[in-house]
């Protein structure tokens, strides 16, 4: 068995924040899977992480005792090619490609480097790539997960749109044990749909591939899901998505509209809050970029809500396009707020001021708990270094 580190390359992490303040980038969900996921069912092994020190503690680095680790970039994804070079390289070697490192073998700074001479690896550097490569990343995903399992049957109360089979044989609509579908329209002509175990859409929702409902996923009654979705574990969502991201234990549980957006774990988006994807004279869109703490260009003419973990909205807030809530962020008011918002900040378009930690880390005790999940004190220090690294 090959013991195997995901490592942060040190600009993707800064680039991929608010997304990475919480998790190392491997963890971060890509179509169906997480990355770390993807390279597990790629290469059989030991899997640990090479992240941020306040990070450590809860994704451990674990090196063999003989030093032969192999150590692979956590913003890349494996395909056939790439895994076949990685696992053909030679001990205190690099596999590069376009001067970045991909993967090392012994060492993350082998003295030796190999030019990796297949097409580029899908990967993901800025928050923004998740939902502009979504569709791609569902379909790769769900040839992995469907192949070889049962598929559980589709109920008569739904209607099926396009045909049952791909046409590589793959079946376009895939149901896990345990779930639950009734009196749903499902288009499958734009791509698959994937329904995961124990994971529940209610009647009257109509949903067009490529869409993933992960495990213990709701979609409640009515809902329109439009492809390049992902709805994580443990979520619940209503209203209008249309090409996000929802990493898990998230509730977009009501009506309103959310497009081209990707939100982190354990965050609650009010009845009846909306997002705007488009700006009103189409102009392309500026995004908050940590990196230089400035609002960066970007050649994006959609792009809607990213946020850190543990953020909520109250009922029938409104987003502008393109806006940017760290950790633990909680805006409870009518009218738009800022399009970038710091981490742990509370309030209203009247004022935001900083957190209360020991209020927040209840609110996140009691939302979790409802999952059957702890926030443990280790989840506690990583929230209070973000806060205390963070200025609000």
């Amino acid at each position: 068995m090959r013991n195997i580190i995901l490592f942060d390359p040190a600009d993707v992490r800064e680039g991929l924040l608010p997304l990475s303040f919480t998790r190392p980038v491997a963890l971060i969900r890509h179509g169906i899977l997480t990355i770390s996921e993807k390279w597990q069912r790629a290469i059989p092994g030991t899997y640990s992480y090479l992240t941020e020190d306040y990070l450590a503690e809860k994704f451990p680095m674990i090196e063999s005792a003989d030093g032969d680790d192999l150590y692979i970039a956590g913003n890349v994804e494996p395909d056939e090619a790439l895994v076949k070079a990685i696992l053909d390289l030679d001990k205190n070697t690099s596999l590069v490609k376009e001067g970045k490192v991909i993967a090392s073998r012994g060492s993350l700074e082998a003295s030796v480097k190999t030019e990796y001479d297949g097409e580029t690896p899908l990967s993901i550097s800025r928050p923004y790539d998740i939902f502009l490569t979504n569709n791609e990343a569902i379909l790769r995903d769900y040839r992995i997960l469907t192949t070889g399992k049962k598929n559980h049957p589709l109920s008569d109360t739904c209607t099926l749109i396009g045909d049952p089979v791909m046409p590589d044989g793959t079946p376009a609509l895939f149901i896990e044990e345990g779930a639950t579908v009734e009196g749903a329209f499902i288009n499958v002509k734009n791509g698959p749909v994937y329904i995961g175990r124990h994971a529940e859409v209610m009647e009257g929702c109509c949903l067009r591939g490529p869409i993933a409902l992960c495990e213990h996923g709701v979609i409640n009654m009515g809902s329109k899901i439009y492809g390049g979705t992902t709805i994580g574990p443990y979520c619940k969502v209503g209203g209008e998505i249309n090409n996000a991201v929802i990493f898990g234990y998230s509730n977009k549980a009501h009506d309103g509209f959310l497009g081209n957006a990707v939100i982190g774990e354990w965050c609650n988006l009010g009845a009846g809050c909306t997002m705007s994807n488009l700006k009103n004279t189409y102009a392309p869109i500026r995004l908050w970029n940590y990196a230089t703490s400035s609002f960066e260009k970007t050649k994006l003419q959609f792009c809607g809500l990213i946020t850190g973990d543990h953020c909520k909205a109250g009922i029938n807030t409104m987003f502008n396009t393109a806006t940017v809530l760290g950790v633990g962020v909680n805006f409870y008011s009518a009218g738009f707020p800022r399009t970038f918002i710091p981490s742990f900040s509370e309030g209203t378009v009247q004022g935001m001021k900083p957190v209360d930690m020991s209020r927040f880390f209840d609110t996140a005790e009691r939302m979790m708990s409802r999952r059957h999940v702890s926030l443990t004190p280790i989840d506690k220090d990583i929230l209070i270094s973000i806060r205390e690294n963070t200025p609000v």
